[in-house]
């Protein structure tokens, strides 16, 4: 049998002639710095890369607010990092509390259910975040000893801006807490320490504004003491924290390690240190809040209320007699941003994490969304959608400065 050679159209003939600005909610705009860092490829082994490693832990205690000795990076997406936290804490019959109100927060719970877990899932309505009296009432009835939750849904824009107070709840109860941060870190205040918070996921492409592809994990010493006396193994053998702990901590041998995306990682993470973490907040804020009280000002409807609602990726109600597809695409080839749909809902999402939130970057993407929607045959206040984005970062830069 023979396999004829395929007929294959050039790279640069599938690629738009004009690079796309990533607005959506992930993989976002990556700084120069990075990018070439993706480009070298080092031995995994050597010298070089344990002094990168070591550098690379240090400042994701800073970026993480932990102590903890027990950094890693998973060669896989944030939902690799998420399965890592999930197969080396939780193994069959424990008792497992999801805290749910989201796709992401819905794959942590299918997660720990494929290991066997006992999974009681605690709902929460559709654009709030979780009752903490009926949160406590649940723990002391179920005792689960692991609750899993997400910072920041990015599915439905809603974020657990409870998320200390859950944490702590928890910690007075004994249970173990995981979080996905996938979105959040760096973009918001998450202080793993002092909230009593066991495991930390993030990805790279979000708010560390790196590659996909290459995602960090921080362990609490207690969960680390956890997944060292389990008396069976980890079912996933790549995803074992104690087989990784010889890569990121032994300088040995685990597997080939993603050399160029963790170089890509620490170029992100140095960016992050050097802008710093309350600089960073507060940039990230600015942005969201201005480019939300733009697009309000165009006559349009945030999904979320203000109490639930996430910064770090926006969700917009589509309006009357306009395809949630048509407009992504729209935007897309006419203007050349892309913008996110969602799961299920009707609304469309603009992300806030890292390099999107520059000044030049919002007055592309709200100009090109007023123009999307208008040509669409929607009604839209174009100039004082604008005008409400440019008062709204001169308003906060002046109450900073």
């Amino acid at each position: 049998m023979h396999i004829p050679t395929p007929e294959l159209t050039a790279l640069e003939d599938i690629l738009p002639t004009e690079p796309l600005l990533m607005m959506g909610a992930g993989p976002v705009p990556i700084p120069e710095p990075v990018a070439k860092a993706n480009s070298i490829v080092i031995n995994h082994l050597g010298d070089t890369m344990a002094k990168i490693i070591e550098q690379v832990k240090q400042m994701s205690r800073y970026v993480f607010q932990t102590n903890s000795k027990w950094i890693m990076g998973v060669a896989g997406p944030g939902s690799a990092a998420m399965e890592m936290a999930i197969t080396n804490l939780i193994w069959q019959d424990t008792k497992v509390l999801s805290i749910t109100n989201g796709f992401f927060s819905g794959r942590l719970a299918e997660m720990a259910r494929r290991v066997g877990a006992n999974v009681e899932v605690f709902s929460v309505p559709e654009q709030q975040i979780a009752n903490l009296d009926a949160l406590k009432q649940t723990i002391e009835i179920f005792k689960p000893e692991v609750i899993t939750l997400v910072q920041g849904e990015t599915s439905n824009t809603v974020c657990n801006k409870n998320l200390e107070e859950v944490a702590k709840l928890a910690h007075n109860y004994g249970c173990y807490v995981i979080v996905d941060a996938v979105c959040t870190l760096s973009t918001m205040p998450l202080q793993m320490d002092e909230w009593n918070i066991d495991a930390v996921i993030t990805g790279g492409q979000k708010g560390l504004s790196s590659i996909p592809g290459v995602s960090l994990i921080a362990f609490s010493e207690r969960a680390y003491q956890r997944i060292h006396s389990r008396e069976k193994d980890c079912p996933q053998w790549c995803l074992d924290a104690r087989l990784a702990e010889k890569f990121w901590h032994q300088s040995s041998y685990h597997y080939t390690a993603p050399v160029s995306g963790i170089l890509a990682i620490h170029e992100a993470l140095a960016l992050i240190c050097k802008e710093t973490l309350e600089n960073r907040f507060a940039r990230h804020q600015r942005c969201s809040l201005a480019l939300q009280r733009g697009i309000e000002a165009l006559g349009l409807k945030l999904f979320v209320p203000e109490a639930a609602r996430l910064n770090s990726v926006i969700g917009i109600e589509v309006p009357n007699g306009i395809a949630q597809k048509a407009l992504c695409q729209h935007i897309s080839n006419r203007y050349r941003v892309e913008i996110a749909g969602s799961f299920g809902l009707n609304i469309v999402r603009i992300g806030q994490m890292g390099e999107q939130s520059r000044a030049h970057h919002l007055f592309r993407t709200l100009h090109a969304f007023g123009c999307a929607i208008r040509d669409l045959g929607g009604d839209i206040d174009l100039p004082t959608g604008m005008a409400e984005l440019e008062r709204g970062l001169q308003a906060q830069y002046s109450d900073n400065f």
